[in-house]
């Protein structure tokens, strides 16, 4: 069918979509209260069309949040029809499982309005520092425990604040400031898009962005199908174990290119479990799609017709398909860990194109207790290990893989929070070796200056088992966490620590790719000069 639009324009246009998804998304960062939003980028925007379908993202964001949204965009037009939403309303849910898998991430929806027809949709999805409940844990025993379940309702209605809706969230949350803030810096995000998009509808002469959706859809699942097609016929199936809570848990994946489809299907993996580490599917799905379209068909863009090729199934009830009241606060421990596992499948079907494990879950630690005797905090701080090695490169020091979350400065989190950072540096040897070797972990100590006790809530992985090398590669460093004594502590729950107790973490480091035998010694020297082996370590290993 031949394209309403010149290829020179729809460059523009698209380009301008792009534009105006990054604009909302630096927006609500420059307008954000916590640090979470602000400093470490813990969101994701994105632009729609009326039919609900995603056309284009920001760069700023994960693919946890981003592709979840894709998918929920359907259940806010269920509840609410594009026809029956009015100019100022604004929609809003924090849906675990039919958004982004915790109640901890609030999705908000600004409707387009051109005159008095809707013409589009602006979401953003953001981590909000606390929902009340037992806070940010992963040891609550169902949803009901992890905080405030918000349904699919109206944040404003006709441009004014929806009082109830205010208060039940203002009266829940134990840092109020920062949560309703953030939620009316989304607010800002979305009225900022939606002047934008109005401009460029007006500038072009268009009615609305229906037209070009369907063509920047259509290119990218074409350009997606092409690539599913090349795929190598049969049935490509891995299994691994990952830390889990107190006991291993087993995930298997089979991937194989069914008609022009490639699916992904984790049968085999094991049932839910009664801790906050359950991926709900939308997010098992997201991070699933992020992981094959890293390596099948990374050049194209990330919009409603490049996930249509991948369907992702998961046993119903089980540890990547919970059922309610399941809890899933701490889904990311698991769905992070995803691509590690999708990419093993991958390796045997492309071998060239997948990188060496990482450390992958993102180390989440909540912090919650009082700095004065009326005055609460909550608290939470990212950190990254590792990433695994590729096939002509080392992997990324201290980089957040799959995620994208970025490490927060010392500097912000000390001005911020009861914390005192007193070690914070690259953890040496815990890169696997390799002809390319793998990103180091962190070497984190601290402690928190609060006003008697505070609780820690662990959310850490790759203890028990590290990031895989591949292809001749070593492992990575595996993690560990230690109390002021030296003594090892729970990677995952909540631990209560004393004021000024200081804490060390030690972050996993990405696996090796190909044989450490034949990594050259200049590169051997410079690795040790540039502290990321010891002379001792690169004598074991290389000889």
């Amino acid at each position: 069918m031949e394209s309403k639009f010149p290829p020179y324009l729809l460059e523009i246009l698209w380009n301008r979509l792009l534009a105006l998804g990054e604009e909302q998304a630096q927006v609500l960062m420059r307008t954000a209260f916590s640090t979470i939003v602000r400093e470490a980028g813990d969101l994701s925007a994105a632009v729609f069309d009326r039919r609900g379908r995603m056309v284009a993202q920001a760069r700023t964001g994960t693919p946890g949040h981003v592709n979840t949204m894709a998918r929920g965009m359907r259940s806010f037009l269920e509840e609410f029809p594009i026809d029956s939403i009015e100019p100022g309303d604004v929609l809003l849910s924090n849906d675990p499982y039919k958004l982004a898998g915790q109640l901890n991430d609030m999705c908000l929806v600004t409707p387009v309005f051109r005159n008095t027809r809707c013409v589009g949709l602006f979401a953003s999805c953001c981590h909000m520092v606390d929902v009340g409940g037992v806070g940010l844990t992963a040891d609550a025993r169902n949803v009901f425990e992890e905080g405030l379940q918000v349904p699919f309702c109206k944040f404003l209605i006709k441009g004014q604040e929806n009082r109830d809706v205010v208060r039940f969230i203002r009266t829940n949350v134990r840092t109020p400031k920062e949560v309703i803030g953030d939620l009316y810096a989304q607010v800002a995000a979305g009225e900022v898009g939606a002047r934008r998009l109005v401009q460029m509808i007006d500038e072009f002469g268009l009615e609305d962005i229906e037209d070009l959706a369907d063509e920047i859809i259509n290119r990218s699942e074409k350009a997606v199908r092409e690539a599913v097609a090349a795929f190598p016929e049969g049935r490509f199936q891995y299994a691994c174990e990952n830390d889990g809570f107190e006991e291993p848990l087993h995930i298997a994946v089979d991937i194989s290119k069914q008609g022009g489809d490639l699916v992904i299907d984790f049968d085999g993996t094991v049932p839910s479990i009664d801790r906050g580490i359950n991926v709900p599917l939308a997010y098992t799905t997201a991070y699933s799609c992020y992981a094959v379209k890293c390596v099948v068909a990374p050049d194209v863009p990330n919009n409603e017709g490049s996930f249509l090729p991948f369907i992702v199934r998961a046993p119903r009830g089980s540890l990547l398909n919970p059922v309610h009241p399941s809890p899933t606060a701490a889904r990311h421990i698991i769905g992070h860990f995803l691509p590690s596992v999708v990419f093993g499948a991958l390796e045997k079907a492309l071998p060239e194109k997948v990188p060496a494990d990482s450390a992958a879950g993102l180390w989440v630690t909540q912090l919650s207790g009082f700095v004065g005797p009326e005055e609460p905090f909550a608290f939470a701080f990212f950190s990254c290990g590792g990433m695994g090695a590729r096939r002509e490169k080392d992997g990324l020091s201290a980089t957040s893989f799959p995620s994208g979350i970025q490490n927060v400065a010392t500097e912000i989190i000390e001005s911020s929070s009861p914390v005192v950072m007193r070690q914070r540096e690259l953890l040496a040897d815990s890169g696997g070796a390799g002809r390319y070797r793998g990103g180091l972990g962190q070497e984190i100590r601290f402690e928190v200056h609060s006003h008697g006790a505070c609780t820690l809530s662990a959310m850490y992985d790759r203890v028990r088992f590290p990031p895989r090398g591949i292809h001749g590669g070593k492992s990575g460093g595996a993690g560990a966490v230690l109390g002021g004594d030296g003594r090892g502590l729970p990677s995952k729950g909540r631990i209560t620590i004393q004021s000024g107790e200081q804490i060390t973490l030690h972050l996993p480091g990405g696996g090796g790719f190909g044989d450490p035998r034949e990594r050259a010694r200049d590169a051997i020297e410079a690795d040790v000069q540039e502290g990321y082996l010891t002379v001792a370590e690169s004598k074991r290993v290389y000889g």
